[in-house]
């Protein structure tokens, strides 16, 4: 199941950026995997508050969000070049929908791969 933790300053958050931000990326994963993954698309949204954010040794006002999607290991093998590229531009594209171009440069994309046995469901290994 792909899961994204989104990390982004408290004062960006308004009520109608999150579900636009869980839409937008359930269909950034989709449009590179296919549709199943639409529907299996986990979002979580972390506002962190004002002077607990940081850039180059400095608080900052920045608004642009760190994303973090885990996905199963076999999403990035080699029959699937091409495709972490396209997920980071796809992931960038719909944060860029939803908080404005100018946070373009400073999106951060982190792709972190889960390997099989190390993910569960209800209690069960997936």
């Amino acid at each position: 199941m792909p899961h994204f933790d989104v990390r982004i300053r408290e004062e960006a958050l308004d009520g109608s950026v999150e579900p636009k931000l869980i839409r937008g990326l359930a269909e950034a994963v989709a449009s590179v995997y296919g549709e199943r993954f639409f529907e299996l698309a986990a979002v979580e949204i972390f506002g962190v508050p004002d002077g607990r954010w940081g850039v180059g040794g400095s608080p900052s006002r920045d608004s642009a969000p760190v994303i973090t999607l885990r996905l199963r290991e076999a999403a990035f093998a080699p029959e699937h070049e091409g495709k972490p590229a396209r997920l980071i531009a796809a992931i960038t594209d719909a944060a860029v929908a939803v908080l404005g171009e100018e946070i373009r440069k400073r999106v951060t994309v982190i792709l972190v791969p889960v390997p099989p046995g190390r993910s569960g469901v209800g209690g069960e290994v997936v």
